[in-house]
């Protein structure tokens, strides 16, 4: 299975598209300027503390005080206390734990009103980004994430991800790391540390570190709300958690950007930097992998299936709904059971890569077509996890019920990808009523004899519609080929679907858009 990461620089930050197989599984929009991102370490002034939730509201800058249970202090809190108020007080609190006294762990039944205070300064990690009218969700059990391996400062022991299922090889990492770990440290082996040998382990060990160290270097001087250790920006975070054998390519089109990905991936998989490379098309890069036309299928509240079925998506404040549809799916198999079971594989697959792309979380209830026989519904309880098994949230499914109802619960700890499928007609403006659009083609043959003929511009270039780009480049003697012969000026013409059927740009041989009749 082949793997692509496409990135999109914009004018507000970046759009990521990962790709399997030339299909869209994962989709991101990063705006500059993010804040509050999943990993992200703050010094937090503690706002209130309620006794009845046994929770503090923690401000850490955003609009509404984030949130912080009892249970997601952490047993380590006394240390995390203890150390934080040495450093902010100045005194030596070295980034080295080898000679910090560790504080016995917290009652996990204990009051929150015990142990925090109102306006206290405390290190705070998000582990859910703002969602909907709540703020942040935080946890004191400090961690940072590397390529193969998690630091947890304050502890001592070490843990391999319950997907490594060698025995042997679970025995190895654990006598590796446990080798190398410095004390009062402890690490979460990843699923991709699987047969990596020490030297690659201990490069990503010491990477780990030396972020620890900056950021207690920060924390000294450290103001409230301010941060302290900053998650890696989405490109790179997504390189990290699923770079492996299968990736191909890594195309960019900024030069920013991609000095920032290709130093990353040389950091961390030096044989891999020759995948990142610069995309220099003549169409814009999301155009040219088709990816324009996947978003916009692939948001609607109707999916359809490959052999002809569809899905329906619903959203609501406390859960999501998808409803499978057989629709016009020919007939072919032997009765209806083979039809239900046909359709309800298609819907399998696309729901566990629909969940991925729109990251939904939480509760999700699935209604496949009826079936009768249990051994079928074991096959679309088996496709499912089979198909959710590489998604990096984690998940539970329950096999479908005697109603046909599958439920499933995904951790959500970021807000839910929507993207406007339906959109208002840029002549009518959603009245419902035109004025001849096409006329388009009339406005924009004006415009080109005026720029050609009035201005005497010289390199012109159009953005328009396909169907528009077809109506001037088709046939033996197009359009744009007689407009060649009467001004003896070729002009481009470039088509972009994301634009509406009504809609053209004009651009000058620097780039600079030209303002015309129409736009």
């Amino acid at each position: 299975m082949s793997s692509e990461l496409i990135i999109n620089s914009t004018q507000n930050g970046c759009r990521i598209a990962l790709l399997k197989n030339k299909s869209l599984v994962e989709f991101h929009n990063e705006e500059d300027g993010n804040k509050f991102n999943v990993g992200d370490i703050y010094l937090g002034t503690v706002r209130k503390v309620v006794q009845g939730l046994n929770a503090a509201f923690i401000d850490i800058g955003y609009e509404k005080d984030a949130f912080l249970h009892y249970l997601d202090l952490g047993p380590k809190f006394s240390s995390l206390q203890a150390f934080s108020k040495q450093a902010l007080n100045k005194k030596n609190a070295s980034s080295k734990l080898e000679n910090f006294k560790i504080r016995p762990d917290i009652d996990k039944h204990g009051k929150i009103t015990d142990i925090l205070s109102k306006n206290q300064l405390i290190p705070v990690q998000v582990v859910k980004e703002p969602i909907s009218t709540k703020g942040p969700r935080l946890s004191c059990e400090l961690s940072i994430a590397g390529r193969y391996l998690v630091l947890v400062p304050f502890a001592n022991g070490v843990n391999v991800s319950k997907k490594i299922s060698s025995g042997e090889e679970r025995k190895r990492l654990l006598r590796l790391v446990s080798s190398i770990k410095p004390e009062n440290f402890g690490v979460i082996i990843r699923t991709v540390a699987e047969s990596k040998d020490v030297k690659e382990l201990d490069a990503d060990l010491r990477n780990l570190i030396e972020i620890w160290k900056d950021g207690v270097k920060k924390l000294k001087i450290a103001k409230p709300r301010e941060k302290v250790i900053g998650e890696m920006n989405k490109a790179s975070a997504i390189l990290r958690d699923v770079l492996n054998e299968s990736f191909d390519n890594v195309y960019v089109d900024d030069k920013e950007i991609y000095e920032e990905v290709r130093s990353y991936i040389k950091t961390i998989a030096p044989d891999k930097e020759k995948i990142v490379k610069t995309f220099n098309g003549k169409r814009k890069i999301f155009e040219h992998f088709g990816i324009e036309k996947q978003i916009k299928s692939a948001f609607g509240q109707s999916v359809s299936l490959r052999g002809g079925g569809y899905l329906i998506i619903e959203h609501t404040e406390a859960l999501h709904v998808i409803d499978v549809n057989s629709g016009n799916k020919s007939n072919k198999e032997e009765g209806q059971e083979a039809t239900a079971l046909s359709v309800n594989i298609e819907a399998a697959k696309e729901i566990a890569r629909q969940l991925r792309l729109r990251d939904m979380g939480g509760i999700i209830v699935v209604d496949f077509i009826d079936m009768k026989r249990a051994e079928n519904k074991r096959v679309i309880y088996k496709t499912i996890k089979e198909e959710m098994a590489s998604d990096r949230s984690k998940f539970t499914v329950l096999p479908l019920s005697k109603f046909g109802l599958m439920q499933i619960t995904r951790q959500r700890v970021r807000p839910e990808m929507n993207i406007t499928t339906r959109e208002v007609c840029p002549t009518c403006n959603g009245t419902g009523k035109i004025s001849a659009s096409i006329l388009v083609s009339d406005q924009i043959e004006r415009n080109v004899d005026y720029l050609l003929q009035k201005q005497n511009e010289k390199g012109v270039t159009v953005v328009l519609h396909p169907f528009i780009y077809a109506y001037f480049t088709k046939g033996l003697i197009s359009k744009r080929v007689s407009w060649y012969t009467r001004y003896f000026k070729w002009v481009k013409l470039i088509q972009d679907s994301s634009m509406g059927i009504t809609e053209f740009k004009f651009f000058n041989k620097l780039g600079e858009e030209i303002e015309v009749e129409g736009t």
